[in-house]
């Protein structure tokens, strides 16, 4: 059975977070959450919103995948989570990481958004990032 491109690169990344222990202090914990479970306590990082598109040539099949990583926070301000979005940032933005069944040809971060929510009880931080990858 193929695993998808999606699940591959979420795989690496999780792997990639979770090893840097400048974040997971930052986090108290490796808290990177496809959906975080009821009464997690912030800070921590979500995958969020996937957008896979074909990318495949004449001799291989590739995807392209346009991806958000949130970052919530319970301090007042985005200053938590902006600076933990910067370390996921360095941590990701042209690296080289390593996927199953799949080949990565490019991984970069293209943009930030910051948002409050729930009345303003949580900060929020979206990075977005855009990936392509061959299969093997």
């Amino acid at each position: 059975m193929t695993i998808s491109p999606v699940v591959s690169l979420r795989k690496a990344i999780r792997a990639r977070l979770s090893a840097d222990s400048a974040l997971v202090a930052a986090l108290g914990a490796a808290k990177i959450y496809d959906e975080a479970p009821r009464g997690a306590a912030a800070p921590y990082v979500l995958f969020s919103d996937a957008k896979l598109r074909d990318w495949s040539t004449s001799d291989s099949r590739g995807a392209e995948q346009i991806f958000v990583i949130s970052i919530v926070s319970i301090e007042r301000g985005a200053a938590e989570a902006l600076a933990l979005g910067q370390r996921i940032v360095d941590l990701l933005d042209e690296a080289p990481l390593a996927l199953e069944g799949h080949l990565l040809i490019d991984l970069r971060h293209q943009s930030a958004e910051t948002r409050r929510e729930h009345n303003g009880r949580f900060a929020r931080v979206d990075l977005r990032f855009r990936a392509t990858t061959e299969a093997q």
